[in-house]
């Protein structure tokens, strides 16, 4: 485990939960993995055990249709996580795969220590209530605006949300996050005097 890696986390686990309480006991269950762009961290049909806690980069989820075509299911950047929750806790295969966008660095710990760890500490309780919290105020949010907002709209949200980061992300990926083409795309970044 090298010390950037761990420190990372240590920053990670402190923005989740502020004044966390861990010792290196609890830092030992996780393993630290440097991902390049474009590699597959797990796959449709895997039985996914590990939380993936992303220290640093871009990633996604998607599905691919029936036809073999993508669709971007989210983007993932620094802070947050990569898992399948049906795959945790149902014990099924993954539906979706999981690949990094851009390099990244990932701290992951098996579901089951986290569950032990949260059941022992109420600071790591906390840390996981937070995390689910994250997840579930993200999906809303997603669902909200595919439902309630133009493109337009989506994707100056997708700038707000992705400042620092927005520039790493392919824009296919992009259009695809958002639910429409590369060339809505393209229009929607002319009209922002983007391109």
């Amino acid at each position: 485990m090298s010390e950037s890696s761990e420190q990372r986390l240590k920053h990670f686990l402190a923005r989740v939960v502020p004044n966390i309480q861990y010792d290196t006991i609890d830092l030992q269950q996780f393993s630290f993995t440097e991902f390049q762009e474009k590699q597959s961290i797990f796959s449709v049909g895997d039985n996914v055990t590990e939380v993936h806690f992303l220290l640093k980069g871009v990633g996604r989820y998607y599905y691919l249709d029936l036809e073999g075509v993508e669709r971007n299911k989210s983007l993932v950047k620094a802070g947050g996580a990569f898992t399948s929750i049906s795959s945790l806790v149902a014990n099924s295969p993954s539906p979706f795969y999981a690949e990094t966008i851009t390099p990244c660095s990932l701290a992951s710990i098996p579901y089951s220590s986290l569950v032990s760890l949260s059941e022992k500490h109420p600071y790591w309780n906390a840390f996981v209530r937070k995390v689910y919290e994250q997840l579930v105020l993200k999906k809303e949010r997603r669902e909200a605006e595919f439902l309630l907002l133009d493109a337009k709209t989506r994707y100056q949200n997708f700038l707000s949300e992705f400042a620092d980061e927005s520039h790493l992300i392919p824009l296919r990926h992009v259009a695809m996050y958002l639910g429409i083409t590369n060339v809505t795309l393209s229009r929607i970044r002319r009209e922002l005097g983007l391109t």
